[in-house]
């Protein structure tokens, strides 16, 4: 059996192969825009779980992938929700306004099967340091930020910067794999299945 992600996330990647699941990935081109639009004012995590939806399936209907898993994450900043930056710009205004502060990073899973379909979502309160102008800028340098929920990551770049995490850390990576575990259990799969080799 044979995963695919739909997800253009190297994170996400990064995840499930450190977890032995070498996944097919297709990317959806569903416009996410539109699709909160239509949902504002709705709380955070049933905006991420949407998303997450919308992109399995996106994927479902152009390919003939067994189990399919979408994903989308967003961070929650004092009731504002921080998603990709974009630009230089935007990150830094972010970054000075994260540092020494702590927000809830939120991650939706959308998991279609041939038994079914079923989602959930992960959330981790996330704890930036105090990052100096100069951390600030070397760190925008590398442009990592500008392609990330909430202009971080824990796992590259970004970690120095992140004094912990309460909650499930690979949540915050963009995937969380106890969520995802779970998902299989609901239609009655195993996580084992997916394994490398198996």
């Amino acid at each position: 059996m044979r995963l695919c992600l739909a997800s253009a996330s190297a994170g996400r990647l990064k995840v499930l192969t450190g977890a032995g699941i070498t996944p097919t990935v297709h990317v959806s081109q569903v416009d996410e825009e539109a699709i909160l639009d239509g949902m504002a004012g709705a709380p955070i995590a049933e905006q991420v779980l949407a998303l997450a939806k919308a992109k399995a399936e996106a994927v479902a209907e152009t390919t003939g992938e067994e189990l399919i898993l979408g994903g989308d994450s967003m961070f929650d900043m004092a009731g504002q929700i921080v998603g990709k930056p974009h630009t230089v710009e935007v990150a830094r205004e972010r970054l000075r306004a994260m540092r020494g502060n702590s927000g809830v990073l939120h991650t939706g899973h959308w998991l279609i099967t041939p038994r079914g379909a079923v989602g959930g979502v992960s959330s981790a309160t996330v704890h930036v340091g105090h990052m100096t102008d100069e951390e600030i800028e070397g760190y925008l340098a590398t442009e990592e930020p500008l392609h990330v929920a909430g202009s971080f990551t824990i796992d590259g770049y970004g970690g120095p910067f992140i004094d912990r995490i309460e909650g499930d850390p690979h949540g915050v990576t963009g995937l969380s794999l106890p969520l995802f575990r779970d998902l299989l259990g609901q239609l009655g799969y195993t996580i084992m299945e997916l394994w490398d080799g198996r």
